[in-house]
């Protein structure tokens, strides 16, 4: 099996795992040592654990819970790649589940999970403007919804609340050429991770990874338009890893290359006017 860690936080440890075993191939047992859901992306493989035994497809989830010993299997195809987020117990504890949730051992292809799952994918590829730490806890958050039966309540926030997630949002801003994941952000308002997604959501109605890159793209485009700055003296300072992803992803936003919007922004309104018209 080849594993990949794709993100590693306090809070979370995204990985992904890709297995070539097949039904000649002996099953092991293995025993987890904390609370974990991994999303089936693709292939198929069989469960035996507490709760008894499973036939998991794409779309379905595998669930961990601390102590619990899992055999999984190959008897009907070859390899699987799953997508897995491991918790902290921190985290668990603040997304409220009962003990028993994390023993149901797995759950079969959901709507509600498997877009959430495929969405997290689309996160750990750099596709999206959510952070991947984002979604594992939206994620997580909604399995536990889904396998209690009961929706978390929606609270309403405070003045307080509202000025911490401002006065981040605004810190977030002036650092967005900087590296800030969830769990900076989070102490800077002093908050769990996990309540201040919540808060900072509720209040600004983006999360604070959209916000981030959103702040990092108003940035390039106002150096796109006033400056002389090569693109990819641009994408680097104002904090994309590098020039691909920040094509991409401004492209996504803008309609057009930064290439074209600078062009366009230096009087040739032709551009965007045909993009506006193909719209």
């Amino acid at each position: 099996m080849d594993a990949t860690t794709l993100l590693t936080t306090p809070s979370m440890i995204v990985s992904e795992f890709r297995c070539d075993a097949g039904p000649d191939d002996r099953p092991f047992a293995e025993c987890r040592t904390g609370h974990s859901i991994a999303y089936v992306r693709s292939g198929s493989f069989g469960c035996h654990c507490r709760a008894g035994f499973f036939e998991l497809v794409a779309g379905s989830m595998l669930v961990g819970a601390p102590g619990d010993e899992y055999t999984c299997t190959h008897e009907h195809v070859s390899g699987d790649v799953c997508l897995s987020f491991f918790l902290s117990k921190d985290l668990v504890d603040a997304l409220g589940g009962r003990r028993e949730i994390w023993q149901v051992g797995a759950t079969p292809p959901l709507p509600e999970l498997m877009v959430l799952g495929e969405l997290a994918q689309t996160a750990a590829d750099g596709n999206s403007d959510l952070g991947l730490d984002e979604v594992g806890q939206i994620l997580a958050s909604r399995f536990i919804e889904i396998v209690s039966g009961k929706a978390r309540k929606q609270d309403t926030p405070t003045a307080r609340d509202r000025r911490r997630a401002v006065e981040t949002a605004l810190w977030i801003d002036d650092n967005s050429h900087a590296e800030v994941d969830l769990e900076q952000a989070a102490r800077r308002a002093g908050l769990s991770p996990f309540h201040f997604l919540r808060l900072f959501s509720s209040v600004l109605g983006v999360t604070p990874h959209q916000y981030l890159v959103r702040s990092r793209l108003r940035h390039a485009a106002r150096l796109l338009a006033d400056d002389d700055i090569a693109v990819t003296d641009i994408a680097y300072d104002v904090g994309f890893g590098d020039l691909s992803n920040f094509v991409r992803t401004f492209h996504r936003a803008a309609g057009v290359s930064p290439t074209k919007f600078r062009q366009a922004s230096r009087g040739e309104r032709k551009i965007l006017q045909e993009r506006r018209a193909l719209n």
